[in-house]
């Protein structure tokens, strides 16, 4: 399919072609019949794009405070490879859309079916775009009276009717509209339409001229505002006023104190400099506030990626709500959308609608169409290139997230003996973007074609925690080689699935672990190999707060303690050398405990040589502070790992340096020599998890047993008291 995206770190607007999307859970796939350039929104997003990365820093130094942070934390090297990394990223454009649904996830039968009519919001998902696939609570069914080029007004539509409801707009009310680009006409219609008495203001004379067709009582230039605003307003100035402009200055929301009456509300619409005059507001008793966007649920993954619903006596009016009631206001005449088009343009001269936002030439409502025959036309993979393989082991990617994208690829650069086959992701992008980057055969949005290429010999699973299982059986079954990233599974069933599927097969199955080949531990495990008698080993994870709502935390993460806790309990297991073949120690038990912050855990586990090994988790330091730390004690020596940036060994009153990476080296956390170690099994024809040495791949049962130990942690928690194992 076709996608409009924007290069983020030259700002170029380009037409590509990408796999289509894939159709998830309580989400419809829709074919794109119409959407809406948002000259205003996009304007903002192109200048962003285009500015230098001092100009981007300057725009959000609240990005560059985390960048800082990152570096003493992470090292420079690290931190710029991640920046530019996401810099490279296409950026998809477009929030708002209408078209017709073509495939209906599983849970959704009951609410859409092939064929409806839809308009889709959000942004990254409502796509200039000939698919989208959008989630259940940012689609609503079109009315058959609104056509698409209209329905595609939707998503702005619920932006105005948000402030409009934050207003309080009641009949006869005075409501003055500043500002009257898209939004701020919209606002007015509907204002209007609420039975208020709306005045707008606008330099631009056809803009005011077109507020009036819309339903306005007065528009007008500021200077006329200045001069007739007393007599409007019967000379108590207006009830409320919507500020829909988008500028720096502070102008707006300072002279909007002198236009409210006592007591009215000021509500913020458009992104306005916000720095106003105290005793002016205070005066009057002047309300402020912030409308967010579409309405409540935006910016809540819970409400708008999973389906979530609230409560309707205490939320009667959710962002999907306000988009039913615009579609509905079109249907009946009450919200006239078509005036406010002044541009069309097919999908193929998209990029002309850019031109003119770029050039600044009169525009408005600029909205692109779509051929229907996209219906008939759902491609969901690329075309496939001519690769050589030449012996070489073909490795197909299924998820390419930021973790894959920043981290495993770039480390794979450096290894011979591999190509990369395909790429799999559920956005279509994506794919499309890792595939050309790194020279893959093909890109698509769905597995199955991973499983059907031949030419795939070892499959990377790097998809959300939930989907791990199910995708690693699959690829074992089609007889294939895995690498699956922490955590293998969420449940102690499908690990005792996998390990019996692994075994099975013959096939190399490889867990993430990748601090088993860290030349910061590997001098740690070396010595303390050397040590008779029980072993104690304490890692210290500083991993700082997640975003809330995030989908670590929802049921496809499986929370932290399942998807990240297991990489440092594993660190444990590997340096006391508890094998799950009986090599070594055996576990006796794991005891754990849950703090009170957003994710604190402490992990204890004890082997029956008396080894002792802990994981002290936490999410409450300060995120500039290093991030991990690995301390190791026994037979009268320690040693001591510091962020993968230096390890010491102290014995006999003597300590030496094992390991020691500069802060512009990067940190060295074993991705690459784990990869490459799991490429050589897979070019020695996949013959099981033989042993290879010490950077060898480890044993199926080892993985598995490392695997299990988090979900006998969150069974210790549950039942406070130690597990025996």
């Amino acid at each position: 399919m076709r996608q409009v995206v924007q290069n983020l770190k030259s700002g170029k607007v380009e037409l590509r072609d990408v796999p289509a999307p894939g159709c998830g859970r309580g989400e419809v796939l829709v074919a794109t019949r119409a959407s809406l350039i948002s000259a205003g929104t996009e304007r903002m997003m192109m200048d962003f794009a285009g500015k230098s990365l001092a100009g981007k820093a300057k725009e959000r130094p609240d990005l560059v405070r985390k960048v800082v942070a990152k570096m003493r934390r992470d090292g420079v090297a690290d931190t710029l490879k991640s920046v530019f990394s996401r810099l490279e990223e296409p950026m998809p454009l477009g929030y708002s859309a209408a078209g017709v649904v073509v495939k209906v996830g599983n849970d959704l039968a009951s609410e859409f079916a092939v064929g409806d009519r839809v308009a889709v919001a959000g942004a990254g998902l409502a796509n200039h775009a000939e698919f989208n696939a959008v989630p259940k609570n940012l689609v609503v069914k079109l009315p058959d009276a609104v056509p698409f080029a209209e329905g595609c007004y939707a998503t702005l539509g619920a932006i105005a009717l948000h402030g409009v409801r934050n207003a309080g707009v009641q009949l006869g009310d005075r409501v003055l509209v500043v500002g009257l680009g898209l939004v701020g006409q919209l606002v007015a219609q509907l204002a209007a339409a609420a039975g208020a008495r709306v005045a707008g203001v606008d330099p631009n004379t056809e803009r005011c001229m077109l507020a009036k067709q819309g339903g306005a009582a007065w528009a007008t230039s500021p200077k006329a505002l200045e001069e007739g605003w007393r007599t409007f307003t019967d000379g108590r100035g207006f009830d409320a006023i919507l500020i829909c402009a988008a500028t720096d200055s502070d102008g707006p929301i300072e002279q909007a104190a002198e236009w409210a009456r006592d007591r009215a509300k000021v509500i913020l619409v458009g992104k306005v400099g916000t720095r106003f005059p105290y005793a002016s507001y205070m005066k009057k008793e002047l309300t402020v506030r912030v409308s967010r966007s579409y309405g409540p649920g935006r910016y809540d993954p819970a409400f708008e990626a999973r389906g979530e619903a609230y409560p309707v006596g205490f939320v009667p009016w959710t962002e999907r709500e306000n988009l039913g009631e615009v579609v509905r206001l079109m249907a009946v005449g009450k919200l006239k959308v078509g005036l406010l088009t002044t541009h069309e343009f097919g999908l193929d001269q998209a990029l002309k609608g850019y031109e003119l936002i770029a050039a600044g030439k009169p525009c408005l409502g600029v909205v692109l169409g779509y051929k229907e025959e996209g219906t008939r036309n759902q491609e969901p993979g690329s075309q496939a290139k001519p690769v050589k393989m030449r012996g070489r082991v073909g490795v197909s990617m299924v998820g390419v997230g930021g973790f894959a994208r920043s981290v495993v690829l770039p480390a794979m650069q450096g290894i011979s003996g591999w190509v990369l086959r395909g790429v799999v992701s559920k956005g279509g992008l994506t794919a499309g973007h890792v595939a050309e980057k790194y020279g893959a055969a093909w890109a698509a949005s769905d597995m199955q074609k991973v499983l059907s290429d031949d030419n795939t010999h070892g499959v990377m699973v790097m998809t959300r925690h939930n989907a791990h299982a199910a995708q690693v059986l699959a690829a074992l079954k089609a007889d294939k080689n895995v690498w699956v990233e922490k955590p293998l599974a969420l449940s102690l069933k499908d690990i005792d699935a996998v390990q019996s599927a692994a075994e099975k097969s013959g096939r190399v199955l490889m867990v993430g672990f990748n601090r088993r080949f860290s030349p910061a531990l590997l001098p740690l495990k070396a010595r303390l190999a050397k040590v008779s008698g029980p072993k104690q080993v304490l890692v210290r994870v500083n991993a700082g707060r997640l975003d809330d709502g995030g989908w670590q935390h929802s049921n496809e993460g499986g929370g932290r303690l399942l998807g990240e806790v297991c990489h440092f309990t594993d660190v444990c297991m590997w340096l006391i050398g508890a094998g799950g073949e009986g090599r070594g120690t055996r576990l006796e038990s794991v005891n754990a405990v849950q703090g009170a912050g957003q994710d604190d855990y402490v992990v204890t586990l004890r082997f029956a040589d008396g080894s002792v090994g802990t994981v002290f988790y936490s999410s409450e330091g300060d995120s500039g502070f290093a991030k991990e730390r690995v301390e190791v004690f026994g037979g009268g020596a320690t040693g001591v790992m510091d962020n993968y940036m230096s390890t010491v060994w102290s014995e006999g009153g003597r300590k030496s340096t094992l390991y020691k990476k500069g802060m512009f080296g990067g940190q060295e956390k074993g991705h690459a020599p784990a990869i490459a170690a799991w490429l050589q099994g897979c070019a020695l024809g996949g013959t099981g998890n033989a042993e290879q040495g010490s950077q060898g791949i480890p044993g199926v049962g080892e993985l598995c047993d490392s695997s299990r130990v988090v979900l006998w942690a969150e069974e210790s928690i549950s039942a406070g008291k130690p597990v025996k194992v």
